[in-house]
């Protein structure tokens, strides 16, 4: 048996996500996820990745620099963006 880390990342995340709005870590972001805007807080350094920064250039086109949630707001399905953050940038 060997330790499957997509699913310790998508539990860490999910985790995350359910913590108090004004709970993120420091060298973390909240950020909202779908129609839903389901709240993930991701680490940082995820901003620098190539297919976050398409994610950020998608945003900016949708939503301008406005974000009312009080994080950043990215339009995208749920399900890919737990596909992008456990298989791509961990």
């Amino acid at each position: 048996m060997g330790i499957q880390l997509p699913k310790i990342i998508k539990r860490y995340l999910l985790s995350a996500a359910n913590q108090s709005r004004k709970e993120v870590p420091k060298g973390h972001i909240a950020v909202y996820i779908g129609e839903k805007q389901k709240r993930f807080v991701v680490p940082i350094s995820y901003l620098s990745h190539p297919l976050f920064q398409d994610l950020l250039n998608k945003a900016e086109e949708e939503f301008g620099f406005d974000h009312p949630m009080g994080g950043l707001t990215i339009p995208c399905n749920e399900n890919y963006f737990m596909d992008l953050i456990t298989s791509h940038l961990s």
